[in-house]
């Protein structure tokens, strides 16, 4: 049986966000506890996987040497706590490139059904943006917006109905105790 599935957006959830973007290993800096969350997300059992749109790629910011390094600094990281990031899918393109694989579109989460040979459908996706609530909701996975990044501006700005069942944290920590604890319930014995 297939672990349960965690899939995280990255910066503004994992990494301070930036307008300017991430171009460099020494501008990645974690959120507090985000490295943690990470960490006993994966200890708890989880095949967790990042799904991250980085148009600085097709901008020319930084190249993909750059991106792995950035990459591999988040996966070190995170085994010095104790965990794995099982995958990590991005996008390079530009939004007027009119790709699949840009969120709110499902290419990211196509490949990493492809890569693990199973469904995302039911795995949580944690967030900041509409478009990462909008990507989980097309592919059946289910949407937690965290209030960091652009989490607060899009819980502002999202119509309430569509945040109405979705669950809001202030932070990447938080969502993973959530997530954490529904796993446990759901393994407990049932009464007799």
């Amino acid at each position: 049986m297939n672990s349960p599935l965690v899939i995280l957006d990255r910066d503004g959830v994992i990494n301070h966000d930036s307008e300017d973007y991430i171009k460099y290993e020494d501008e990645f800096f974690p959120i507090a506890g985000s490295i943690e969350a990470i960490s006993q997300l994966s200890r708890s059992g989880f095949q967790v996987c990042v799904a991250t749109n980085q148009s600085g790629l097709g901008r020319g910011l930084f190249d993909e040497f750059t991106l792995s390094r950035m990459h591999e600094l988040l996966r070190t990281l995170v085994e010095e706590q104790g965990g794995r990031i099982d995958g990590i899918f991005f996008c390079p393109h530009r939004p007027d490139e009119n790709c699949d694989c840009r969120k709110p579109r499902p290419g990211l989460l196509n490949q990493l059904e492809e890569q693990f040979g199973r469904s995302v459908a039911g795995a949580w996706f944690i967030g900041d943006t509409e478009k990462d609530i909008n990507v989980a909701l097309a592919k059946g996975c289910k949407p937690i917006l965290v209030l960091t990044g652009k989490g607060t501006l899009t819980q502002e700005t999202m119509a309430p109905d569509k945040l109405q069942n979705i669950p809001v944290f202030d932070d990447l920590f938080s969502a993973a105790m959530f997530v954490i604890g529904g796993l446990q319930h759901s393994n407990d014995p049932a009464p007799s």
